[in-house]
């Protein structure tokens, strides 16, 4: 009897051992062609690999029941462990290209322009929405769990009711969701912790041009408070996290950091932030992209604001250059009347940054320009010059675009012309 005992529990473990930590092997793969895709990010609990040319991955112990996937041109999906005897777990990812339309704090909870862009995805037009969860004035507008967004008084409006609720009612609708965070501009943080704030060398408060204090890359604090609200977005089901503002304050005047800021510091700084955002949204498979200047795509220094092209993309998964012709005052080789040819601007900056970086074009999604000129003659952005961008973009092969208008209005901009355009 003891012997039958002993033998049973060594079955037991030998059982509990084997299916707590067994080798995964699988292969993610396109679910229209069904052929391999490479360089997919596979993701099992804290754990991370990529596909190798033909779409196969290996994990060498994983105790977890579900892998993840994602790659750029396509949603991201999830799937239960197979043994791997059976040729292992097969991930198919469905191709997708968001054509998308930015809304304010103010914009998601206004029944009229949350409405018009509503009309459009169902109309086909576009079917994706970048969402500020913490916009331009560093307001929060749904009720968040991080502990310093109260305490620096962001939260003072609430546009957002359920985060999560949000995000589910938008994917009924086929809505691909954006989370938009404002990182280093912040002008409640800034007020409320002055130790946590860019100062000008008096010791004073530093204001940008439209009078906002901005917060310090060098430190940790900030950071961090920045990923926290990024992981909330994540667990609430949106399908990528977009960081702008991920720079050092335009200005030429010398401002006062943690650390000196040379350019080897601005640009560890923001590879620092983005490689921790990054790691710490591992577990929830969610695609994180960035905002960069135009000028980015062409300047070889870290446009004296941190942001390094062939350093940014070896961390995030999209590239969204702001490729606004009003953005590019001194022109671009080849291009001096920038306002006056928004479908060479456009291509031309994509061309390049993707020339220098070396990657592939589905990892680019840029902002265009529908708000009116201020750098040049004032003229409005009509259907043609808005038709110019995306003709750019669309033949260029991003994967999408994003318009973008402060006032949250796109009606009179021909969107409702756009014929609905199926995914590559």
């Amino acid at each position: 009897m003891q012997m039958l005992v002993r033998h049973c529990l060594l079955v037991f473990i030998v059982l509990f051992a084997s299916s707590a930590s067994h080798a995964s092997d699988g292969r993610v793969i396109d679910a229209k062609s069904h052929i391999g895709i490479p360089n997919a990010t596979v993701t099992v609990g804290n754990r991370v690999v990529t596909t190798d040319g033909s779409g196969r991955f290996h994990f060498e112990e994983a105790s977890e029941t579900t892998i993840m996937a994602r790659a750029p041109g396509y949603r991201a999906a999830r799937a239960l462990v197979k043994d791997t005897e059976t040729n292992g777990t097969t991930i198919p990812l469905t191709p997708f290209i968001p054509r998308a339309l930015y809304l304010t704090v103010y914009g998601i909870g206004s029944q009229t322009l949350r409405g018009s862009a509503m009309a459009l995805a169902r109309g086909g037009q576009i079917n994706a929405l970048v969402i500020d969860l913490k916009g331009d004035r560093g307001f929060i507008p749904y009720p968040t769990a991080v502990s310093l967004a109260h305490r620096s008084g962001a939260r003072s409006l609430t546009t957002i009711r359920n985060l999560a609720l949000l995000a589910s009612e938008l994917h009924r609708t086929g809505i691909y969701a954006i989370a938009r965070i404002v990182v280093f501009k912040d002008n409640p943080l800034a007020e409320a912790r002055s130790d946590l704030a860019v100062k000008r060398g008096d010791g004073s408060l530093f204001r940008n041009r439209e009078g906002l204090a901005w917060v310090d890359p060098f430190q940790a604090e900030v950071r961090n408070y920045n990923i926290e609200i990024a992981i909330e977005a994540a667990q609430a089901g949106f399908d990528e996290i977009q960081f702008d503002y991920v720079r050092f304050p335009d200005v030429s005047q010398k401002l006062r950091f943690a650390q000196m800021p040379t350019e080897e510091m601005r640009v560890q700084a923001i590879d620092r932030f983005l490689a921790e955002a990054r790691d710490r949204l591992v577990p929830y498979n969610v695609f994180l992209g960035v905002d960069i200047f135009g000028y980015v795509c062409w300047n070889t220094n870290d446009t004296g604001i941190g942001q390094q092209l062939e350093h940014i993309v070896k961390i995030v998964d999209y590239l969204s250059p702001m490729v606004y012709p009003s953005g590019y005052k001194y022109g671009i080789p080849g291009c001096q009347k920038p306002i006056s040819h928004p479908y060479e601007i456009v291509r031309d900056t994509l061309e390049n940054a993707r020339l220098r970086a070396g990657i592939s074009h589905k990892r680019f999604r840029p902002w265009l320009q529908a708000f009116r000129d201020y750098a040049f003659d004032r003229r409005a952005f009509g259907p043609f010059q808005v038709s110019e961008q995306i003709r750019a973009a669309d033949e260029f092969g991003t994967d999408g675009w994003m318009l973008w208008n402060p006032h949250n209005r796109y009606d009179g901009l021909g969107l409702d012309t756009l014929h609905p355009q199926p995914d590559r």
